[in-house]
């Protein structure tokens, strides 16, 4: 903190908070209940959906479900990769209990300000100083002595409510855009599969004469085209896991064979063009090897989600594949990336029960060759169309979320003086709009 204001002072965080001041007893009452935080359902912004804050018994508690939260608390993470996740309590709740995962703290008022003291573990130089001293492998944390040595800047007391009540304003504003953009990219999500599934089974000729095609997620379809089920055009499999799948025996970076995760295919488009793992010879032996231009289907954690490999990779049995297909892979992704086909089946997402059955019972339309050509070229501008436009907002959202944590930064180290003007200007501005 050598680059503090001269008016400014710092102190280590333990010096002007208490640091998990209460915690359950463990003779604690069975049936004691209460709501109970866990760092899954926090980020960067705070607490991401407040009805995911269970009410559980303490007898039906996990052992790390420990530490009490008071009124003007903030909790933070203390182990990586989840060091943002940072959320601020400030009205308090009765029975509120986090997760051991968190460090929860509790700022003297008389010297520092909670809502500053929120600020200032969300800001850039507290994520860089808790990543640098986080210890160990698999899930390194920070140890107390580090986290409690944390350098807090300490502005006059009154400053620091003065960048808070700056910050509250703007960040709010920021997240407000954010939000709004966010929805966009949504709406264009929506408009996606809309076009996807009108083209798939009607086609393109807005003339053509209909029939029913006795398929509800299908509805009516060119009384020239037909349907059938997709095991009539492929033998649907899934794929395999070298097991145990830790083992660093089935990995080699200079492998043939990427390894295809969930995450991978969630980070990606249309097609597979990369993944953070590579298998060794072995592993790949007790895989299922894809190749570049197969689709592939997850059937775990991303749900339904169709990807078609760009390069040699294997799959583990939280996917399926098609065997020998006699379909157009491009028009058999299109169909799958409507979700329609998955109408009935279960909600999408996690809860949806996806395997080789009933992918393979799935019935799709056929056209005839010459319109399927045309309906894949239509849709590839279309889509091609509505990613460039995403991708801009998309951008924009980084954009916005780079400047907030620039501001919460040069705020509570001083690189940015907040003054009552700045304040009252903020406020004008929230409410003009």
């Amino acid at each position: 903190m050598s680059h503090l204001l001269p008016d400014w002072k710092s102190d280590r965080l333990k010096d002007v908070s208490a640091i998990n001041a209460v915690s359950l007893p463990a003779d604690t009452d069975p049936d004691y209940e209460f709501d109970y935080l866990e760092i899954s359902n926090v980020d960067y912004h705070g607490i991401v959906d407040p009805k995911a804050i269970e009410r559980i018994r303490y007898e039906n508690a996990p052992s790390r479900a420990r530490r009490r939260v008071g009124k003007n608390c903030t909790v933070i993470s203390s182990v990586r990769p989840n060091l943002q996740a940072v959320a601020f309590l400030e009205n308090g709740r009765k029975d509120f209990v986090c997760s051991t995962g968190f460090n929860v703290i509790q700022p003297a008022e008389t010297k520092l300000s909670p809502k500053f003291a929120y600020y200032a573990l969300i800001s850039e130089g507290a994520r860089q100083y808790f990543e640098a001293t986080a210890k160990g492998v698999g899930y390194p944390a920070v140890d107390d002595k580090d986290f409690h040595s944390f350098a807090v800047p300490l502005p006059p007391l009154p400053e620091q409510q003065r960048i808070a009540a700056y910050l509250d304003v703007s960040c709010a504003a920021i997240d407000a855009a954010v939000a709004a953009k966010r929805r966009q990219i949504e709406t264009l999500d929506v408009l996606r599969k809309t076009i996807i599934h009108k083209i798939v089974t009607r086609g393109l000729d807005e003339s053509v004469e209909l029939k029913n095609s006795g398929v509800v997620w299908i509805g009516k379809i060119p009384s020239h085209w037909k349907v059938k089920r997709i095991k009539r055009y492929a033998q649907v499999k899934r794929g395999a896991s070298p097991r145990p799948i830790a083992d660093p025996i089935y990995f080699d970076d200079d492998g043939e064979y990427a390894w295809v995760r969930i995450a991978d295919v969630s980070a990606s488009g249309r097609y597979l063009k990369k993944t953070t793992q590579v298998l060794s010879e072995l592993g790949a032996s007790l895989s299922v090897k894809q190749f570049p231009g197969d689709l592939i289907i997850s059937i775990a954690g991303t749900v339904g989600k169709p990807i078609i490999t760009s390069i040699k990779c294997c799959i583990h049995d939280g996917f399926i594949w098609f065997d020998r297909p006699i379909f157009n892979k491009d028009y058999v992704y299109f169909i799958f990336m409507s979700e329609t086909p998955y109408q009935g089946l279960g909600k999408l997402g996690t809860q949806l029960n996806l395997n080789t059955d009933t992918i393979g019972q799935i019935f799709i339309p056929e056209p005839p060759i010459n319109e399927l050509v045309a309906i894949i070229d239509f849709l590839n501008r279309k889509t091609n169309e509505i990613d460039s436009i995403q991708s801009n907002i998309h951008a924009q959202v980084k954009t916005l979320e780079q400047y907030r944590k620039s501001l919460v930064h040069e705020c509570v180290t001083g690189r940015r003086r907040v003054t009552e003007a700045d304040v009252a200007q903020a406020h004008r501005g929230r409410e003009a709009k």
